[in-house]
């Protein structure tokens, strides 16, 4: 399997084999086993729905994977392994409920948290040379900021951690540029319906792994059998939906900046996120009502386009207030910027 391409792993991994075998990993729905076997109690053990998604989603990064019953479980559990009184460094831009979760702990004294900015690569450096916990997210949410993983990876004391949603593995492998952990939503792109709730992360030591596994039992942040299997079946169709996403992506982006309306487009080079910027929070309101084919709703990585001003929601406060987050479908790319050209002004 090592040899084989991205797009051939997630089609092929994390499969039963043998004569008689189903070609499916079947949906196991339950939480108890006979005694005498390799599994006794799914909370502690897992199931084989789980087991087969965390293999695949392991051959994809490179490491060993532990699924969640969402993201932001993942950050709970990295946490959960960190001593009172970590100091953990995390960019400004990056998901608000990281950020969150992250100042609550500090709140309650259990954290200090250093904020810093996503592209000051010589803070970072600076900063990861004494912090216990490195915090990357990349590209950023929702500024879409790439950061240097492997300059800051090269100079951290302690533990780096990627969120690798935007990206997958299809586009950045953090384990092979110096990351410890890989953290997924896996609600996002790996599912892309917007029909489950998941989390994934994946470790490049097992013993790592291990103590992800623990955390997760501890606080049984365990996946439904159901969400385990949803994301498995996307995870197939991965490769193709990203690519077709990413064209279309690049080609909007373009357009978009282009347009008189458009202040300014933030699009990394790759993936299907865009964020525009437009005058002000009424404009950019007034675009995300106009939509027609588009939908403004609040999540990211499914078949169908997203948009969202970020800056209405807590947390996103210093996010520039008419930026536009645009989760581009697969719709077909004429149709959508007809959309957007209806919906933004003139």
């Amino acid at each position: 399997m090592d040899d084989w391409t991205p797009r051939t792993k997630a089609i092929a991994a994390g499969r039963p084999h043998g004569p008689g075998e189903p070609l499916n990993t079947p949906l196991v729905a339950t939480s108890t086993y006979e005694a005498g076997g390799d599994f006794a109690y799914a909370r502690g053990d897992g199931t084989p729905t789980w087991l087969a998604l965390e293999e695949a989603v392991g051959a994809l990064e490179g490491g060993y994977a532990t699924a969640f019953a969402s993201g932001v479980a993942t950050l709970s559990a990295v946490l959960d392994l960190l001593p009172v009184g970590s100091r953990v460094v995390v960019p400004t831009f990056s998901y608000a409920v990281t950020r969150g979760v992250l100042a609550h702990a500090q709140k309650l004294g259990k954290l200090a948290v250093t904020e810093l900015e996503p592209a000051d690569t010589d803070a970072w450096v600076a900063e990861a040379a004494t912090a216990d916990l490195v915090w990357i997210e990349s590209p950023t949410n929702p500024t879409l900021d790439v950061m240097a993983i492997e300059t800051i990876a090269a100079a951290a004391r302690g533990r780096v951690v990627v969120d690798n949603t935007f990206a997958t593995p299809l586009q950045q492998r953090p384990l092979e540029l110096g990351a410890d952990v890989v953290v997924h939503s896996a609600t996002k792109l790996i599912g892309g319906h917007s029909d489950l709730l998941l989390g994934i992360t994946v470790a490049k030591d097992p013993e790592v792994a291990a103590e992800l596994k623990g955390a997760r039992t501890r606080v049984g942040s365990t996946p439904g059998a159901l969400e385990a299997w949803l994301a498995l079946r996307g995870l197939r169709t991965m490769p193709v939906r990203l690519a077709e996403q990413s064209c279309t992506a690049a080609l909007l982006a373009e357009r978009l900046a282009g347009h008189p309306a458009v202040h300014r487009v933030r699009y990394p080079g790759f993936g299907m996120m865009v964020a525009f910027e437009l005058a002000d929070a009424e404009t950019a309101d007034a675009f995300c009502a106009a939509v027609r084919l588009i939908r403004s709703a609040t999540s990211l990585g499914g078949v169908e386009s997203l948009v969202e001003r970020r800056a209405w929601l807590a947390g996103e406060e210093r996010v520039p207030p008419g930026l536009v987050r645009f989760s581009v479908g697969l719709e077909d790319p004429e149709d959508l910027w007809r959309d957007l050209r209806f919906a933004l002004p003139e």
